[in-house]
């Protein structure tokens, strides 16, 4: 991966506000609960007007997911710029291990999942962004491979993947889970390690 140019003073201190936001609206949003904190709470809370705080931020509930376009681009970049010989399904495990396992030592996960579960408005902004980010690793995912960029088994595999997240950070092993859940995806269900009465399942009900 090529090394990503230092960022100028002016560009870090813009990287400064932008977090800076992002840190007050979350914890405002975690004591307060979503719908009872305004823009301006956020605002003062950051020490920022209003007009910089929506020139970092186009919504409200974007504040909550701050690093959106972070994620879709190293998820996209796993693809594209992973080792000569590395397979796709491999590079994302190995994304997933970097990147994912780290959600999980996080010790306002439990809060900030809570939070969204419970705000309509999030649950729908995060299904909306999820679907974004299974586009985008479907397009790249058909990129790489040369297929066509609506090809099924690429969208299919964008979105197992991004289920990844869900299914193992809430595991009390996140990394012994992420293993497992790429182990399944590579080898199948019927090689998987599942005890041998699994083998003999009517697929139907699998």
């Amino acid at each position: 991966m090529p090394d990503t140019p230092p960022l100028g003073r002016r560009e870090r201190k813009k990287a400064a506000t932008r977090q800076a936001i992002a840190d007050a609206a979350l914890e405002l949003f975690l004591e307060h609960g979503f719908e009872r904190v305004s823009v301006r709470d956020i605002a003062e809370r950051a020490d920022v007007s209003t007009t910089t705080l929506f020139a970092h931020f186009p919504s409200k509930e974007a504040l909550v997911f701050d690093r959106e376009a972070e994620v879709e681009t190293a998820l996209t970049a796993a693809v594209r710029e992973r080792p000569a010989g590395q397979g796709v399904v491999e590079a994302l495990r190995a994304h997933a291990l970097t990147s994912w396992v780290r959600m999980a030592s996080d010790p306002r996960r439990d809060r900030f999942t809570a939070l969204v579960d419970r705000t309509p408005a999030l649950r729908e902004y995060w299904e909306r962004m999820w679907m974004r980010h299974a586009g985008a690793l479907s397009a790249v995912i058909a990129e790489e491979l040369g297929r066509e960029a609506d090809d099924l088994a690429c969208s299919a595999l964008a979105r197992f993947v991004l289920e990844v997240p869900a299914l193992a950070t809430v595991r009390d092993d996140p990394r012994a889970s992420v293993e497992t859940v790429f182990d399944l995806l590579i080898h199948g269900w019927q090689s998987s390690q599942l005890g041998a009465g699994d083998a003999t399942t009517d697929p139907r009900k699998v």
